[in-house]
């Protein structure tokens, strides 16, 4: 059994995979495992504050519905899981929360990007993965 497992969803195709593979996972656990979603907002640089609280505030609202979608989904399998929205940098914001809720497993999905895009724009995947000490699951694209 695994007990806790957190998965980070962004609202991108990838991430959904992410959820659906920690979903089937918990699914195959007796007793199931619990399951934290955890989304991150990251504030923009450069943009001055009160524009930069509005938008949070916008972001946050979206992803509210986003989360509630997927607590549906998980009911519909008997499986329930927690949502939290917090603010931060992806990757440590993850890797933070794991190390305080006490979770072994983190569950992230991988987007893909050529080694170029991920040298100039990050991963937070491969980020999680080498700032985590416990295990990471990168769900994959088909193909990919």
């Amino acid at each position: 059994m695994i007990g806790k497992m957190i998965v980070g969803f962004d609202a991108s195709v990838e991430s959904y995979q992410a959820f659906d593979f920690a979903l089937d996972m918990a699914c195959s656990c007796q007793p199931a495992s619990d399951i934290f979603v955890l989304t991150v907002v990251q504030p923009p640089e450069g943009v001055y504050l009160v524009a930069s609280d509005k938008l949070l505030d916008e972001t946050t609202k979206q992803y509210e519905g986003l989360l509630k979608d997927l607590e549906e989904k998980a009911k519909a399998k008997k499986i329930r899981i927690r949502t939290e929205i917090a603010v931060g940098h992806p990757a440590e914001t993850i890797v933070r929360f794991a190390e305080e809720m006490g979770c072994p497993l983190i569950i992230v999905g991988h987007k893909g990007r050529s080694k170029l895009q991920g040298m100039l724009l990050g991963s937070v995947s491969r980020s999680v993965a080498s700032l985590a000490r416990c295990t990471v699951i990168i769900v994959r694209k088909e193909g990919s």
